[in-house]
C-alpha cells in the first residue's frame, strides 16, 4: 500500500518526510511497547503508536522501518520532529485510537507484521 493511501485512510497530518508518501509499505504494526517491535519482522512496515518520545525513533531505526503514525492526535515535540527530519522518516499523526487505526488499515488490505 502506498503511504499516501495510508495518509488518506487515516485522515493523517504529515509532520515530517512528505517526500515518502509515494513509497510502499508492506505491513503495519501497532504497539506502545518498543521492545515488542523488535521481535517482529517490521522492515517495510509502518509503526502505529501512542508514544511520542525519541525512543520511538531509535526503535524504528533499529527495526529498519521508515514511517511512523502517532495515534490519538498526539504530536511529538519539535525536538522529536527535527530528529525525524534528520533521519528522513515519514511521521504522521491521526485522530484515531490505535485499535481503530490498525483496523482501518487492515480492512483496506495492509497486513500485520509477523514474528521473525
Amino acid at each position: 500500500m502506498k503511504l499516501h493511501r495510508v495518509k488518506q485512510l487515516l485522515n493523517a497530518v504529515v509532520l515530517s518526510g512528505e517526500s515518502h508518501l509515494d513509497d510502499e509499505v508492506q505491513s503495519g504494526f501497532g504497539c506502545d511497547l518498543m521492545s515488542d517491535v523488535l521481535c517482529f519482522r517490521t522492515e517495510d512496515a509502518i509503526l502505529l503508536t501512542g508514544l511520542i518520545n525519541r525512543q520511538v525513533l531509535n526503535t524504528v531505526d533499529i527495526a529498519n522501518m521508515n514511517s511512523i503514525i502517532f495515534v490519538r492526535d498526539k504530536i511529538p515535540s519539535d525536538e522529536v520532529i527535527k530528529m525525524a527530519q534528520e533521519r528522513d522518516l515519514l511521521v504522521m499523526s491521526t485522530k484515531y485510537i490505535l485499535f481503530e487505526a490498525c483496523g482501518i488499515l487492515y480492512a483496506n488490505g495492509l497486513r500485520g507484521a509477523y514474528l521473525k
